[in-house]
């Protein structure tokens, strides 16, 4: 087999990609223009790829290919149509990243909600060198235990969260913004009970028709004054024009994202005159990108490749 994988570098230079090779001779590119794809693909069985956009322009002169393997759980770069009328299999991989976004959550977090960064740049300014008392209350913080914790997209990472807020005393209530999601485990509210009683919103949902631009003006508005609202699902659940507004007028305790509507961030994104705001805490799409959940995604390519050679389907998107 032949196998390219065209974008490595969304994975790290740090994660070993040697197991590929026990399937074939592997070309590996850290990053691929759209003008050279066709070129790199036009011999290859397999391509992996994380981001590359691949429909019929580019994958109709790939005469011998015969797999795609996402390396993420989104497939929506790929032209599915396409490759069903082609009989390119697709698959992509899941759950590799559970345990990696639920720690980040509770990181985002945490570093809001106890007000750390003042209190290490108060003992790094040496403040509290000769202090006149043992301990210092310049920003007043609160416990997790017995506050309303929502979660807006309850799959397999709302519910690892529910877990985690559960076991530090919080009170857990949940949106299914597809509504298939039922758990008895955990009370289920209204979209307007949710927002108008949590002290901390966290988004775990996907990008689709229901949930673009689910939170606006109105909604954030809705949510108590002293809420803090994050988001690791993706940025277009939130609309960013609304919440550089809300955080402006002083509304919410804190907002921390790890995902925006344009990653990387554009140059004309709507909160770049708010960064400066110390309620707000953005991370570089990482809540996933745990060592641990990056060398899982190559495991899963792994069995995803054999699965396939084996005439035996795993995680096929198109079959």
């Amino acid at each position: 087999m032949n196998i390219v994988f065209l974008d490595s570098n969304t994975l790290g230079n740090d994660v070993s990609l040697s197991s590929l090779e026990q399937f074939g001779e592997v070309k590996v590119y850290d990053q691929t223009s759209e003008e050279e794809i066709s070129m790199r693909i036009k011999y290859a069985d397999i391509i992996v790829t994380n981001k590359i956009q691949l429909n019929e322009s580019n994958l109709k002169d790939a005469a011998f290919l015969k797999l795609i393997c996402v390396t993420a759980t989104g497939t929506n770069n790929i032209d599915l149509d396409y490759c069903k009328q082609k009989g390119i299999i697709v698959s992509n991989v899941a759950g590799y990243s559970t345990d990696s976004v639920a720690q980040h959550t509770f990181a985002l977090l945490l570093y809001l909600y106890e007000k750390l960064p003042y209190y290490d740049n108060y003992v790094k300014q040496e403040k509290y060198v000769d202090d006149s008392m043992f301990t210092h209350f310049g920003k007043r913080f609160h416990q997790i235990a017995g506050k309303k914790w929502g979660i807006i997209g309850f799959g397999n990472i709302g519910k690892k969260v529910a877990s985690i807020a559960t076991v530090f005393g919080a009170e857990v209530q949940y949106y299914s913004t597809s509504g298939n999601n039922n758990n008895k485990d955990y009370k289920q509210v209204t979209w307007k009970e949710l927002l108008q009683t949590s002290d901390i919103i966290s988004i775990h949902a996907p990008l689709n028709e229901n949930t673009r631009n689910l939170i606006d003006y109105d909604d954030l508005l809705a949510m108590k004054a002293d809420c803090y609202l994050i988001n690791v699902g993706r940025g277009a659940i939130i609309n960013e024009i609304a919440l550089a507004k809300v955080l402006q007028e002083g509304h919410l305790a804190g907002v921390a994202l790890d995902v925006l509507e344009v990653e990387p961030m554009a140059s004309d994104s709507a909160l770049l005159p708010v960064l400066s705001n110390p309620k707000l805490l953005i991370t570089p799409h990482i809540a996933w990108a745990s060592i641990e959940a990056r060398n899982k995604v190559v495991e899963e390519v792994c069995l995803n490749i054999r699965g396939f050679m084996r005439a035996e389907p795993r995680n096929n998107v198109v079959t």
